[in-house]
């Protein structure tokens, strides 16, 4: 879409991102107007301004991926391809700001990246392998034990039981990515500080963390509301699917209540579209005249 107009990654990854600080993030009109601008008239100037006020979500978002062992010029720039694909499906109508819906598009972008570069023909391709091949980071960091290579029986158990996964893939996963962290304190060049020094902080001032704050508390309330109107099969559902971190299968989900995948999927949709529904009629008063 507007791929080639962004600042270049293969000049170093250090230009970079002294580049995309220079372009300035968008408030909650500008942004909503460019994207009527870019779903109504398909106005690729609109589309830029969106995409390049959001690359340093993009790179804050994929030093997270940092300890996969991958190049983090290719994580950034896998990102803004799910930016691009984020900021085409965008719909302002909806009453989120691009950033909530962009990080599911770049996580999601991210992810598979790193799958294929993992070579999951090796970790493998169930479901519960990806969750634990993503998930046991996370948990080993919560235990307390992140720079382990081997754990210790007792933390291999509380692992496989949360993840519901064998403990024999909890060993093996855990050695496999052993030693395949970057550390934010390495050096960057011959006076040029460290990793870390080129994350620049995205904390907005008293008035703007206000206002996203005031936006927010009313989504949530929207969103709250939106659910009560659901039956109690269909607000499990639809938190499971949409509302995690990770979600699980259809296949998984059918199991737990005795129907078919096929079922799954229809209650999901039929959630989704009440959520929707209710979510965008409660936002309409809020959003600018068009």
């Amino acid at each position: 879409m507007v791929a080639a107009t962004l600042p270049a990654l293969d000049t170093g990854l250090v230009k970079y991102l002294n580049e995309i600080r220079s372009f300035p993030l968008l408030g909650v009109e500008e942004e909503y107007m460019l994207a009527r601008r870019w779903r109504e008239h398909e106005d690729t100037q609109a589309a830029h301004k969106l995409v390049t006020s959001h690359l340093r979500l993009v790179a804050k978002i994929a030093f997270g991926y940092r300890h996969y062992g991958l190049p983090m010029a290719e994580l950034v720039s896998e990102g803004n391809i799910g930016l691009m694909k984020a900021v085409k499906k965008f719909d302002p109508e909806r009453g989120f700001r691009l950033a909530t819906y962009a990080m599911w598009w770049i996580k999601a972008s991210l992810n598979e990246f790193v799958l294929n570069s993992w070579s999951m023909v090796k970790i493998g391709t169930l479901a519960a392998q990806k969750k634990l091949f993503f998930n046991l980071r996370r948990i080993k960091a919560r235990l307390e034990v992140l720079d382990h290579a081997e754990l210790s029986p007792e933390h291999v158990k509380v692992i496989a039981r949360e993840l519901e996964v064998e403990e024999g893939d909890v060993v093996a996963m855990n050695r496999r990515m052993a030693g395949r962290d970057t550390s934010l304190n390495v050096p960057i060049g011959a006076g040029a500080g460290e990793l870390q020094d080129l994350i620049q902080d995205e904390s907005d001032n008293q008035e703007a963390t206000y206002a996203r704050g005031e936006e927010l508390g009313k989504g949530r309330d929207l969103i709250a509301r939106a659910l009560e109107s659901l039956t109690d099969r269909e607000r499990e559902i639809f938190v499971e699917r949409r509302l995690t971190d990770d979600p699980p299968t259809l296949e998984e989900l059918g199991s737990r209540y005795g129907v078919s995948r096929e079922r799954i999927r229809q209650i999901e949709v039929k959630a989704f579209d009440k959520v929707q529904a209710l979510v965008k009629a409660g936002f309409t008063t809020a959003l600018p005249a068009g």
